[in-house]
């Protein structure tokens, strides 16, 4: 009897030491960011899905600059982001405009959508093209049909701006399109709880999908500027 109590009490510790090593790996990883100190500056990208957002809680929370979507495809528009723009205006972030790439729809007629919503704003941050996979239709696009489309958005969006785009691009995306493919923008590198090894040169670095700050209901992404940069960098 003693021994079976011996090694039912072993296995007691073990399962307990198990559920504490896996809270505190959670617990690790929901709160882990970039070193504070290399990375000054830090930013949320927000679209309808975070819904009512307290804009002035979300300042208060050490951020300074929000990326709001404003647009996807060829016809679609977010339906928060006047709301959103206004909203980050008003806690006196930095704010920026992004749209979402679909695979699916031409380049040129998904700049005409994100420019029919994109305010005229001198002091915007660059817009961004969001290129991922990650939700997007189901065709994979040769990569001289890809550099094409997105060539066209470019060529749309940036005259009628005076900025140059940002990219947005995961690794996966990245690697099958961008790489070594000539078409030269700002990168912003997605890599959660690890610094980005896959591109070299980036602006801004997406850490956490799944982070929480102060004012947004449930997950928020969150983001670093690079060291060294300020945001009027991003302003032209």
């Amino acid at each position: 009897m003693k021994f079976l109590q011996a090694v039912l009490r072993t296995l007691f510790y073990i399962a307990v030491g198990g559920v504490i090593s896996i809270a505190g790996a959670a617990f690790f990883f929901m709160n882990w960011e970039p070193d504070r100190d290399d990375y000054i500056l830090r930013g949320v990208d927000v679209s309808h899905h975070q819904k009512d957002i307290d804009w002035q809680a979300v300042a208060g929370n050490d951020v300074s600059f929000a990326y709001i979507k404003a647009s996807e495809g060829g016809d679609f528009k977010d339906s928060a982001f006047k709301r959103n723009w206004e909203g980050a205006k008003s806690a006196g972030l930095a704010r920026g405009a992004y749209h979402y790439f679909s695979l699916c729809k031409d380049g040129a007629a998904q700049a005409r959508n994100f420019l029919s919503v994109l305010p005229d704003d001198p002091d915007m941050l660059a817009p961004m093209l969001d290129l991922e996979f990650e939700g997007n239709c189901a065709r994979r696009p040769t990569v001289g049909e890809m550099l094409k489309e997105i060539s066209d958005f470019v060529a749309a969006v940036e005259p009628a701006t005076g900025k140059r785009v940002i990219f947005y691009a995961p690794e996966e995306f990245y690697k099958t399109y961008l790489k070594d493919r000539g078409l030269n923008r700002r990168l912003w590198v997605r890599s959660i709880w690890h610094a980005p090894s896959y591109a070299k040169e980036w602006v801004l670095w997406q850490y956490h999908q799944r982070g929480t700050v102060s004012g947004i209901s449930g997950n928020a992404d969150l983001n670093v500027l690079q060291k060294g940069l300020e945001l009027n960098d991003l302003k032209r």
